[in-house]
Order: structure tokens, then sequence, then C-alpha cells
């Protein structure tokens, strides 16, 4: 629970770290760098959608 807490705070600062330490190199890493270059907000929501679901 408090990593996961920790990896929401790190989400919303850079969204694909927070996802590489959720689940590693994968296709939700490269879908978040995607969104985050295309705007910060989308990368940032599917960071924590991602944290928060698995």
């Amino acid at each position: 629970m408090v990593l996961d807490l920790l990896r929401i705070a790190v989400a919303i600062f850079i969204p694909p770290l927070g996802v590489f330490l959720q689940v590693g190199l994968g296709l939700h890493f490269w879908l978040s760098i995607v969104l985050t270059l295309l705007g910060y907000i989308p990368g940032v929501v599917h960071a924590v959608w991602v944290i928060a679901t698995k």
C-alpha cells in the first residue's frame, strides 16, 4: 500500500518512471512514454490507472 502511494507520487512527476516501477519494460511502459510525449495529463492518467489496477 505504501509503495503504491510512492509509485503514484512518482507517476505524477514522471509518468513513465511510475509505470516502469510497477510493470517494468513492457507495453504499458512504452504506451506511457507515448502518451506523456503527446500530452502530460494523458501520461499521468495512464500511469495512475496502471498503478491502481496492477
